[in-house]
């Protein structure tokens, strides 16, 4: 059966072409001030390799950024510009140190708006290529959300923000890592949900799927991964199974995870309250000297009520948050 194309609603074209899961790193040029940028794909570079073997040339002046190359500076005297000096290589290294250190030190390109920007300009999306970044920059992913989301108040944005923080916060530690040769194995290599078939090597075509959304506090377990493409991945993003599998899907999927079958089928979504909700309020509660403490403290108590999770807190808790006297 022909798969139907997936359908832009907002309006706004994706770029063709763009390779929106390789990172790029970007440098100042030496000689010339220039700001440079250069695809290094989906394999993040070895500080100490790059320093020692790479050569960046700038695109506007042509100086080579290399351990061979001397510094530019002509204010500086010579035994600190000169290639073979001790002082120049070890600015080389921290030339280079400086630029594929961290994920966060990496730049990406935008696959709506094209631009190449930093790290920071990307919101985070867990194991999504070697950045972990979302496809589309903040900004343009402002403009699509407008269209998504047009009748979400600030407030409630606000709001489904802070409990996406709060759950990440209580799964922290909880998740486990997955062994995807066995992943792949148990799932035929195919995208469980379309049969596609998926190769290991092509991450971007391919996603692990929490089953049981994280949305309601489920971690990442080898009972709760399925493999799917990126596609559809993306189509089921924080649906509860029962919402996104068929019956028949449903019980394939049990029987190949060990999941519950009662609670994948489950026609509306159970919280997850196994969970140690008190290590939760004592990260939730580690803030900057400035942050509005009060503000934070309501934040959570409104979710730990939603989410009937108060019973799990220890007295202290209960009474350090107001629960008890």
């Amino acid at each position: 059966m022909v798969r139907r194309k997936t359908k832009n609603i907002t309006g706004l074209s994706r770029i063709e072409g763009i390779p929106y899961h390789n990172a790029w790193v970007g440098f100042i040029c030496l000689s010339c001030n220039s700001l440079n940028n250069i695809r290094i794909g989906l394999q993040l570079l070895d500080p100490e390799t790059t320093y020692k073997t790479v050569e960046w040339k700038c695109s506007k002046c042509d100086y080579l950024h290399s351990k061979y190359s001397d510094l530019p500076f002509d204010y500086w005297n010579e035994e600190f510009t000169v290639a073979e000096s001790i002082r120049t290589q070890r600015f080389w290294q921290a030339f280079f140190r400086i630029a594929t250190e961290h994920p966060e030190s990496y730049w990406k390109q935008c696959n709506t708006c094209g631009r190449i920007l930093p790290f920071a300009a990307f919101s985070k999306h867990s194991r999504w290529g070697p950045l972990e970044r979302q496809m589309e920059c903040r900004s343009c992913k402002g403009a699509i959300n407008a269209v998504l989301n047009p009748k979400r108040t600030k407030d409630q944005l606000h709001e489904s923000s802070i409990r996406r923080r709060i759950a990440d916060l209580l799964l922290e530690g909880e998740n486990e890592t997955i062994d995807m040769e066995d992943l792949f194995k148990r799932f035929d290599r195919c995208c469980f949900k379309t049969k596609q078939p998926l190769d290991s090597n092509r991450r971007d075509t391919w996603a692990v799927d929490h089953i049981l959304p994280s949305k309601w506090l489920y971690p990442l377990t080898k009972e709760n991964a399925a493999l799917l493409s990126t596609e559809a991945n993306n189509n089921k993003r924080d649906k509860w199974p029962s919402e996104f599998y068929t019956n028949n899907e449903l019980i394939e999927l049990a029987k190949r995870t060990g999941a519950d079958l009662e609670l994948l089928s489950s026609k509306t979504p159970k919280i997850n309250t196994i969970i140690n909700v008190d290590k939760c309020v004592g990260r939730y509660l580690q803030v900057r000297e400035r942050s509005h403490l009060p503000k934070r403290i309501n934040e959570l108590k409104k979710i730990l009520v939603d989410y009937n999770l108060v019973d799990k807190l220890s007295p202290g808790n209960k009474k350090l948050l107001g629960f008890i006297k």
